[in-house]
């Protein structure tokens, strides 16, 4: 660990290690969370119409990594819920962002460099919760290490897991936006988190906790810094997602040919079929062209006898007068 004295990393983790979350990071992440709520589709008519619903959206949105890590470990969902200080604070903060005259609080806190404060902030805390959820679950369960990965990650990251849930609240249903189907960077991020403390909580990872915990902040803090500067929504871990999905999870499929086969077969009898209806509109207007004129001849035939009836008249009434 010379290293680490040499930079100075080692007083500085310690001093990361031993800050204190509340008031204001704490804070930090209320807000931020609240204004991720408000800018959903539907929230702020939500909010109008039902102010208990939106508050509720709004504390699932603060504890929700809580709340779901209680329920895994068979405590009272309700828990997180008795922090009387943490309640009030966070419904103080939704009151403002949601309710606000002229909606000062949300419009200076959407202002760019502030919000990157509190986004950096936020992803601060992160790092406590998934400490704290893989530390809870150490404790009940020793080395489970599957144990302490999964709720590391359901503390970080519940308000992203139980979002359909939250959406209910609000009268929405939207299975498709579940982060099992589709994980957002948040998740991903929470859930690499969640592996490399479990990791170093049963000590296959050689590395202190307070040094994991520097080098960890740092690395969130920077990417979500970078994505809000750069308006990305990429995610750094893009590349090595793809090289493990062709590598370990797109083989050759035994039902791959078979689906190929059908989908070519239904192509060809698609144009098999456009062009024969093609052919038959052509035969048929050929058909009908001369059917067309053998039903009007018969008329101009008509025509043409009268007035050659009405000219031999006239010529028979001259040759009279």
């Amino acid at each position: 660990m010379d290293v680490f004295g040499l930079l100075y990393l080692d007083e500085l983790s310690h001093g990361l290690a031993s800050v204190s979350m509340f008031p204001y990071f704490d804070m930090a992440h209320y807000i931020v969370s609240v204004m991720a709520l408000r800018e959903q589709p539907g929230a702020l008519a939500v909010s109008r119409v039902s102010p208990l619903a939106c508050w509720f959206s709004s504390m699932l949105y603060c504890f929700g990594g809580a709340v779901l890590s209680g329920i895994m470990l068979a405590e009272p969902p309700v828990a997180p819920l008795s922090n009387g200080t943490g309640v009030l604070l966070a419904s103080i903060i939704w009151y403002l962002v949601f309710y606000c005259p002229m909606d000062a609080v949300y419009s200076c806190a959407a202002l760019l460099p502030l919000r990157l404060v509190l986004s950096a902030m936020k992803e601060v805390t992160r790092t406590w919760k998934v400490l704290g959820g893989v530390t809870q679950a150490h404790n009940k369960y020793k080395d489970s290490l599957l144990v302490m990965i999964a709720i590391g990650w359901a503390r970080g990251a519940g308000g992203g897991l139980i979002s359909n849930f939250e959406q209910l609240v609000r009268g929405v249903w939207k299975p498709e936006t579940n982060e099992l189907l589709k994980m957002s960077y948040p998740t991903k991020v929470t859930l690499m988190g969640a592996v490399l403390f479990a990791l170093q909580q049963t000590h296959y990872l050689p590395l202190q906790k307070h040094h994991l915990m520097l080098f960890y902040t740092i690395f969130i803090v920077v990417n979500k810094s970078r994505m809000m500067l750069t308006g990305s929504s990429s995610s750094p871990f893009a590349p090595i997602e793809s090289a493990l999905y062709k590598t370990l999870f797109s083989g050759h499929s035994p039902y791959a040919a078979l689906t190929a086969d059908v989908q070519k077969a239904g192509t060809d009898n698609g144009t098999s079929t456009g062009t024969a209806c093609h052919a038959t509109t052509k035969e048929s207007k050929k058909n009908r062209s001369p059917g067309q004129k053998n039903s009007s001849s018969p008329v101009e035939g008509e025509e043409g006898s009268l007035k050659a009836k009405e000219e031999s008249e006239a010529e028979d009434s001259k040759k009279i007068n």
